[in-house]
């Protein structure tokens, strides 16, 4: 969450920028180029705690630790799915297969068709 909020934060300054510069009449790219410049420096100055606390989320999220807990969430829910499976028989989860591909009647079977509308010829209301 606070990754997203200094995100937002430094497009709600980019974005202002950019348009000004655009009215300003400097050309998109460079337009692009000095708003980005400016829209980094002002971050960079003001914003010291959020940038601060996106880092923390960003290597909360990649640290190993994170990813102990993600392979235990994954152990527990095969255990959930695993205790399913023996408490109910009938139900079956098979997630280790490609999904098998929907077969279409043939054409055949559909009836005549009329090729401007798609409509069965023998069709009334």
């Amino acid at each position: 969450m606070a990754f997203l909020k200094y995100f937002l934060i430094r497009v709600g300054i980019l974005i202002p920028l950019f348009v000004i510069f655009m009215l300003l009449g400097l050309g998109a790219v460079f337009s692009v180029i000095a708003a980005t410049l400016i829209a980094f420096c002002v971050a960079y100055l003001f914003f010291r705690p959020q940038r601060n606390a996106a880092a923390e989320s960003i290597r909360t999220a990649v640290s190993p630790e994170a990813r102990k807990d993600r392979a235990k969430k994954r152990v527990t829910d095969g255990d959930i799915e695993d205790s399913l499976i023996e408490a109910n028989p009938e139900v079956g989860i098979d997630n280790d297969q490609k999904p098998s591909a929907r077969k279409l009647p043939p054409a055949e079977q559909l009836g005549s068709v009329d090729e401007t509308s798609r409509v069965p010829k023998d069709f009334t209301v």
